[in-house]
């Protein structure tokens, strides 16, 4: 029965497990050959994706870079306009100091026109009242004896001489304006006019030493160039004094010299007194060819007190004015 049942031997390497593990490693190398055929792929792809990322990204920091550029510029502009209003803001309290100083000094104009008729010794009067008596006043002036403002109008020439300093086209150029206008209504008809400034610098290069004939169109011209006229000055009217007289002194011609100024900053006053009576000789009759009259703007009162400046001009002016038969007419406010 033993030898029946004859026991059966089992083989682990048979055919069938063979097989399988034939199988199974085909399908590892069928796995690793499907994953190194797509790896190149997925790099390639990557690649794409990465370069399109770092381009994208170059562009938005092109695009960042020309904002952050016009941001500056905006900032700078900004920044500039904020210094400029804060220099106009300065400009302007300074402004509303000075007039609030002025406000305050108007409390004792009183006290500011005895100082003014004690030191310059002037005639504490303007023009357009006096020309508001004249007016009123039916007598018609004689052609040798007329006088608008103490000032004497029987000249047939008349010149002007302005300062054309800072401190007069500050705080004193519409009142000269208006000065001069009113002048100009005093003399209805003249020979001849002109104008220059106090370092003798005429209005119109084209009439340069010759007169400017007397019509309506020439004295608007006058009246709208003065509005910016403004060449430089060195606040002496010695200069255009001695220019004018040199030039239009003539034994045939009544010539009246107006003088408009604050201030006389240089030079000695006996010099120019001797200078000016060298060149505007008097005829047999003892009259001057050359009225001089001067109109002083109170300039330097208002900016803050009388200095020895303002004091010197009016000494010259009035000996000036006395020697060459004219006037001096100190002016007490700058309001027009």
């Amino acid at each position: 029965m033993s030898r029946g049942r004859r026991r059966r031997d089992v083989d682990i390497f048979n055919l069938s497990f063979l097989d399988v593990v034939s199988c199974g490693f085909g399908a590892i190398i069928l796995l690793l050959v499907i994953v190194k055929i797509g790896e190149p792929r997925v790099i390639e792809n990557l690649t794409v994706d990465l370069s399109g990322q770092v381009m994208k990204l170059q562009k938005e920091i092109f695009l960042i870079r020309g904002e952050t550029t016009v941001l500056n510029r905006e900032l700078t502009e900004k920044q500039e306009q904020l210094s400029i209003n804060r220099e106009k803001l300065a400009r302007l309290k300074g402004g509303l100091s000075t007039i609030k100083g002025q406000f305050a000094r108007a409390k004792t104009d009183s006290e500011a026109q005895a100082i003014i008729a004690g030191r310059l010794q002037s005639a504490q009067q303007t023009l357009t009242e006096e020309m508001r008596r004249l007016q009123a006043s039916s007598v018609k002036p004689t052609v040798n004896n007329s006088r608008i403002g103490g000032i004497p109008v029987d000249s047939e020439y008349i010149i002007f001489i302005i300062d054309t300093s800072g401190s007069m086209n500050q705080f004193a150029w519409s009142l000269v304006r208006k000065k001069m206008n009113e002048v100009l209504k005093v003399y209805p008809s003249v020979k001849g006019i002109q104008v220059m400034n106090d370092m003798g610098v005429y209005m119109f290069e084209t009439y340069k030493g010759k007169w400017i004939p007397d019509t309506p169109a020439r004295r608007s011209a006058i009246n709208q160039r003065l509005a910016r006229w403004t060449p430089f000055s060195n606040s002496s009217p010695v200069e255009g004094i001695e220019a004018a007289i040199r030039r239009f002194y003539a034994k045939d011609k009544r010539i009246s010299l107006y003088i408009f100024g604050d201030d006389f900053s240089s030079g000695s006053i006996e010099s120019v007194v001797n200078t000016v009576e060298r060149l505007n000789r008097a005829d047999s009759s003892g009259k001057h060819r050359v009225r001089i009259h001067a109109i002083g703007f109170p300039v330097l009162f208002s900016a803050g007190g009388m200095g020895n400046n303002v004091v010197r001009f009016a000494a010259l002016m009035r000996k000036l004015a006395e020697n060459n038969d004219g006037t001096f007419v100190g002016l007490n406010s700058l309001r027009p």
